[in-house]
């Protein structure tokens, strides 16, 4: 039995110029996943990026 999902569900998603989305990462949290954006936005990295929450699958 795997909890990944539950445990990381919140992902940070990169669009680039093409349209091409990517996952930057898995996150515990919201906060952190956003702090990864904020950052990211903060470097001027010229991609789209924002913060999804994994869909939970009924058990």
């Amino acid at each position: 039995m795997s909890d990944s999902g539950a445990v990381l569900p919140w992902l940070v998603i990169r669009q680039d110029d093409n349209g091409n989305r990517y996952r930057v990462g898995r996150y515990a949290t919201k906060d952190e996943a956003q702090k990864t954006v904020d950052s990211l936005d903060i470097k001027g990295h010229k991609q789209l990026y924002w913060v999804e929450r994994l869909q939970q699958t009924g058990r």
